[in-house]
């Protein structure tokens, strides 16, 4: 349930023409039925669950002279002047045509012709009323509704402006920690990019050697190489040496078995000799 305070205010100017166009247009109801409901709206009806759809309480009704006023505005004049303009220039149309039948001897009734400026003349007052209860512009409407409080909206958009540049502060605070957060994460970032640089160069290494590697390698095959080839030259000397000393003790040792059979030859020869 919706409660407003008055029918007169912006909101409830607007909450009559919905109504208007609810019951004329959605509930199909006669234009007669419809005026007679939005009089009784406008004056005196509290709980508009009654008479329509839409469930709002007017706190304070707008009784009868204030109420039909704003009937005339909102339902009558807003939406029943094309009418009523063309109601008063039908009966100028059939006052002239008696005025012109009366004057030409057609029909000499003089009551004809009293009787239809009367009836001009009322549906001149009726137009005169219609146009006197003229609606106001919504601009004006809004205008007259916030010209009281006007203080007060202007304290609450100060109040509100003053909020709204707290949270521009904040926000530029927060943007602040946020670009030190990011800057550390990006130094965080290229520690990290380093450090793999690092770890897949050394992975590169580790498969590839680089050329100081290749070349003390090299350099290590070589002496190798080298010392296997002095092994080898020393080796053959030591054969050599070998041989020779063996050589010499073999003729050395011809040599004592030489002597030896020299010295025992006399003793066998003088033997005989002796016997």
């Amino acid at each position: 349930m919706t409660q407003i305070e008055t029918l007169s205010s912006a909101q409830g100017r607007a909450l009559l023409r919905d109504i208007y166009r609810e019951l004329r247009f959605e509930r199909q109801l006669g234009a007669i039925a419809t005026i007679r409901t939005c009089w009784q709206i406008c004056t005196t009806q509290r709980e508009l669950i009654r008479l329509t759809r839409r469930d709002v309480v007017v706190l304070h009704p707008l009784g009868v002279w204030a109420g039909t006023s704003l009937w005339m505005q909102e339902i009558i004049n807003r939406h029943f002047y094309a009418p009523v303009n063309a109601i008063v220039y039908l009966g100028a149309a059939l006052l002239l045509l008696a005025v012109g039948l009366n004057r030409t001897r057609v029909i000499e009734t003089p009551a004809l012709v009293v009787t239809g400026i009367v009836v001009e003349a009322l549906l001149l007052v009726l137009l005169f009323t219609v146009m006197f209860f003229s609606p106001p512009e919504e601009g004006d409407v809004a205008i007259a509704t916030t010209q009281p409080g006007q203080s007060s909206m202007s304290d609450d958009l100060l109040r509100e402006l003053g909020e709204i540049g707290r949270d521009y502060a904040a926000m530029a605070v927060q943007l602040e920690s946020i670009a030190e957060s990011l800057a550390d994460v990006v130094d965080r970032q290229d520690k990290m990019l380093g450090m793999l640089q690092d770890s897949v160069q050394a992975a590169l290494d580790a498969v590839a050697p680089n050329p100081a590697l290749t070349t003390a390698m090299q350099q290590t095959s070589t002496a190798l190489e080298n010392f296997a080839a002095n092994v080898s030259t020393l080796t053959g000397r030591l054969h050599s040496v070998e041989r020779q000393e063996v050589e010499r003790l073999v003729r050395a040792e011809l040599a004592t078995l030489i002597t030896s059979r020299i010295l025992d030859r006399p003793d066998a020869s003088s033997s005989p000799q002796k016997g």
